[in-house]
């Protein structure tokens, strides 16, 4: 060993030495800070499941290759970064010797050609993220860049190490080469021979590479540990165990997506009749309150920027960001922690945990940290402005794009669970929305007595629940169904297909009441139990004796459908629920239902996101069009899981929009701009926000906003009345 080797050894040995204890100490950190999170047990169960999906989004990239070319190159970063790191041990042993190699595989030829391989790869993928970063930067001209609100010196900083880490790989092999000590042949390692043939024949070269990529690889582990908010960089090793326990490793899409996680409290779920708010957590008033998956999901971000690419609030000028929202509480979480760790904290009355000794010794930024509210404006230093909170619309676009499972609506539902029952604190009109749900059993307000008015003037019975007993399905109609105008024109549709295809069907009638979607979203958990144990009660007597598998409820109301096939079953509602597409396209794919005169004109479809999105129903709908409409559907350009929000998801439809662009406009100006004259929804709620929209526009007189199931009749049936020119009466 010569004096470079020497020099080299002990350079590498002492960054090394400094990296690892820096690392360990921040590994001890970020798990303390982790575990300050409630219990969340539910986590750790199905672990076959779990390990099959992280390997598979994992290794598989299914995530991030929804974005091909992003997900390509980050693919073979990844891999270049897992394999490669036997590269960089292996410049421990180069160090030292100027022929030193890794132990046993160091000197296979498979070797040699896999990781000259992967390193190209590598090098491509790394310099089309840095393309792609430099393009988005969110200082450049024109447009709104996905990395706003990023931290951009990091993702550089990252991107470079990876960079450098990929090119000092090939520098040691050329000195390998161009000294003759390299073992594979030229075949195998083509562009390690050409670094080698432009590199000088020094000796000492390759001890000299090896330590620089020791210094450079150490470094980035330095700064990751000294920044353990970074999480650019982190996400490599989070990403893992926060897949790992996502809520539902089964699902085929975001986990968080579909229903909401209940109400817990200590890891529990909470009786309402039994629930004692000086006892019992209701919602999340401090950062601490969320579970430890939540503060896992936080400090997994990797501030990459799609979630709030595709969120509706945040393209329309909204102060809702989806990243900047879990970027705020990661930063409040880490800054709160020491005093957390201390003995700090809330109790559930307000009062504070810890004693004067325990929290002598901590900084007054700590302490400052402590006291600031999780929801506030910037006069009272919130850390979340109500505005973000109350900006969305629970569409799922965050969740859906998010490559590392981050489950965004759950935590924003968590927050405004604590300000509706517990602070009372929500935009003011929602509250009459409240008093309906609480007084009337739906939104509008509108008498019970009248939820069956939608059936006069229909040529057939409509039958009811306890009047018949041989029925096939049960008919949700929901609030809106039965009480908005527009939305009983679907309700009418539907029955009538569904009578024309001979399918046996009840309604409850009077007897149904709000599923209880608006409250749940809004943070009313308390309104929707009452509500849903009402229903489950209702549903369960009218099923009463038959098995889950003829249990059947159709319903044309996404939000419906979602919350009786995915929450009831919380509260003890197992039913098998299909919105009204699926069971449309069964009957026209069946022969039950034959369309006989196509409709034209031009139709795109917009995908309910309570349809799509969180529920996958992408297929049924387009079938049923497909089979109904002249020509083609002319999608829009954000359709299926990208589908753009119409705006009234979350409780929004009840709530005004004052900030920025309305979601809805910006969706039918892109509907507009299809050229279609019919716009197919699959929800009463996208019928009406749409509507607005297309009214707003000035353009009710040339584009048409209807639901699905009246094209299909309309092709049915082509003597039925058409739109707005209904006969029958249907004002409620």
């Amino acid at each position: 060993m010569g004096s470079v080797q020497i020099v080299t050894t002990i350079l590498a040995a002492g960054i090394t030495a400094v990296a690892v204890w820096l690392a360990v100490r921040a590994v001890l950190k970020m798990t303390a800070v982790i575990r300050l999170g409630q219990p969340a047990p539910e986590r750790f169960a199905d672990k076959g499941a779990r390990t099959k999906t992280m390997l598979v989004e994992t290794a598989g990239h299914t995530r991030m290759l929804k974005w091909s070319v992003v997900g390509a190159a980050h693919w073979f970063v990844m891999v270049g970064f897992i394999v490669l790191s036997l590269l960089v041990l292996e410049a421990y042993f180069e160090v030292g010797t100027t022929n030193g190699g890794l132990p046993v595989i160091g000197h296979w030829t498979i070797f040699g050609l896999v990781t000259e391989i992967i390193g190209v790869l590598g090098l491509v993928g790394i310099l089309v993220l840095m393309a792609i970063r430099l393009r988005n930067r969110p200082n450049r001209p024109g447009g709104r860049s996905r990395f706003t609100g990023s931290t951009m010196w990091q993702g550089y900083f990252v991107e470079w190490i990876v960079l450098l880490v990929l090119i000092f790989g090939f520098v040691i092999r050329g000195f390998k080469v161009a000294t003759d000590h390299f073992e594979f042949p030229f075949w195998a390692t083509p562009v390690s021979h050409a670094f080698g043939a432009v590199l000088p024949d020094w000796a000492d070269g390759v001890s000299v590479a090896a330590a620089i990529k020791i210094i450079i690889s150490m470094t980035w582990l330095i700064v990751i540990s000294l920044n353990v908010t970074m999480g650019v960089a982190w996400h490599r090793f989070l990403a893992f165990p926060n897949i790992f326990f996502k809520r539902e490793p089964a699902k085929p899409a975001g986990s968080g997506l579909g229903a909401l996680r209940p109400m817990t409290s200590q890891g529990k779920p909470l009786d309402f009749e039994e629930a004692d708010p000086e006892k019992d957590q209701f919602g999340v008033a401090h950062v601490e309150q969320f579970s430890w998956k939540g503060l896992l999901d936080f400090s997994t971000c990797t501030e990459c920027g799609r979630c709030q690419s595709q969120c509706p609030a945040w393209n329309t000028g909204k102060p809702l960001s989806p990243k900047l929202l879990v970027l705020s509480l990661r930063d409040h979480a880490y800054a709160k922690a020491p005093y957390l760790l201390a003995g700090g904290g809330k109790d559930l009355t307000g009062e504070e945990k810890a004693t004067q000794a325990q929290l002598a010794h901590l900084d007054v930024l700590s302490l400052a940290e402590g006291d600031k509210p999780l929801i506030g404006d910037a006069e009272s230093g919130g850390v979340i402005d109500p505005d973000v909170l109350w900006s969305c619309t629970t569409c799922g676009a965050c969740v859906e794009q998010c490559p590392v499972d981050i489950e965004h609506v759950d935590h924003i539902v968590d927050m405004r669970r604590y300000q509706v029952l517990i602070e009372s604190s929500f935009p003011s009109e929602a509250g009459v929305m409240l008093r309906n749900l609480e007084n009337k059993g739906n939104p509008w307000g509108a008498p019970q007595n009248t939820r069956e008015d939608w059936t006069k003037g229909l040529d057939f019975e409509v039958p009811r629940v306890g009047e018949v007993d041989d029925f096939e399905y049960l008919f949700w109609v929901g609030c809106a169904g039965a009480f908005e105008d527009r939305a009983k024109k679907t309700t009418r549709a539907v029955a009538t297909l569904l009578n024309e295809a001979g399918v046996k069907f009840a309604i409850l009638g009077e007897g149904e009441t709000c599923s209880g979607d608006p409250a749940r979203r809004i943070g009313n958990e308390f309104v929707f139990q009452m509500l849903a144990q009402q229903n489950v009660e209702t549903l369960n007597e009218a099923f009463e004796g038959r098995e889950k598998a003829k249990r059947k409820i159709v319903a044309t109301c996404p939000h419906c459908f979602n919350t009786l096939g995915n929450e009831y079953g919380q509260l003890g509602g197992e039913f098998e629920v299909v919105h009204h597409t699926q069971l449309l396209a069964h009957l026209v794919s069946t022969g039950k239902l034959t369309p006989v005169q196509p409709v034209d004109g031009g139709v795109t479809y917009h995908d309910p996101c309570y349809l799509g999105r969180h529920n996958r129903v992408f297929a049924a709908p387009r079938e049923v069009l497909g089979d109904a409409i002249e020509g083609e559907i002319a999608e829009m350009p954000r359709n299926s899981e990208r589908s753009f929000c119409c705006g009234a998801g979350g409780a929004r439809m009840w709530m005004e929009e004052k900030i920025g662009k309305r979601i809805n406009v910006d969706r039918v100006e892109e509907a507009m701009a299809t050229g279609a004259k019919t716009v197919a929804v699959g929800c009463p709620f996208c019928s009406t926000m749409l509507s607005d929209g297309v009214n707003g526009k000035g353009a009710g007189e040339q584009v048409e906003v209807i639901d699905v199931a009246t094209v299909l009749l309309r092709s049915v049936k082509p003597e039925q009345p058409q739109g707005g020119k209904e006969s029958a009466p249907v004002a409620g």
